[in-house]
């Protein structure tokens, strides 16, 4: 009899943990990414999430140069977001127009919304399956142009805005070293098509 309950315990434990890890399994990962068009690096000097009242966070990002379109794009340097924020905010420096811009992003309730819309996925093991869009994806383009995609996976993307971020007056000096290294890989392009400043 002892062996019998004991079954029991263990098989009510099995099928506890399998509810559980089932449920886990359900829960979505939210991540963001940041993209640049080829040839028109950046650095990101400062990279902060929001959600109001609960938790306030930076994320390191550091210099970008890729990925706007293309089997990497739009995609970048990524992480998680934990809680999903209400506000984002970006600052960076350009270097093929040598300007610094900012933008605080006020996150709509409606893009979470749209994310959580089962999005069809290509995967090698199972084939075509359908999970959420769960990565919310920032463009910074030469001029301050922001476009904001939601996607899970290269080849889904659905652009969900156009913004305009502030031009910061600030000296570019303080980036003479890695402007030269990035005019060493990158000049040549700029001299015969300039900056691109619409079209993204």
């Amino acid at each position: 009899m002892r062996e019998f309950h004991g079954l029991i315990m263990a098989i009510t434990l099995v099928l506890s943990g399998c509810s559980v890890f089932s449920d886990a399994k359900e829960e979505t990962t939210w991540y963001f990414q940041l993209a640049t068009p080829r040839h028109y690096d950046v650095w990101v000097e400062h990279l902060e999430f929001e959600l109001s009242g609960v938790r306030h966070w930076f994320h390191p990002a550091g210099s970008m140069s890729c990925c706007w379109k293309g089997p990497y794009g739009p995609g970048g340097i990524s992480g998680r977001m934990e809680p999903f924020p209400n506000f984002i905010a970006i600052q960076w420096f350009s270097f093929a127009e040598q300007k610094f811009y900012q933008r605080l992003i006020e996150i709509p309730r409606e893009w979470q919304d749209l994310m959580k819309v089962p999005a069809p996925r290509n995967t090698q093991l199972y084939g075509v399956v359908y999970r959420p869009r769960n990565f919310l994806t920032f463009g910074l383009a030469p001029g301050g142009e922001i476009v904001v995609w939601i996607m899970n996976q290269v080849g889904n993307e659905i652009e969900l805005a156009r913004l305009r971020a502030n031009e910061m007056e600030r000296d570019p000096n303080i980036y003479r070293a890695n402007t030269q290294e990035y005019w060493e890989e990158n000049g040549d392009y700029l001299k015969k098509h300039g900056v691109q400043l619409s079209g993204w």
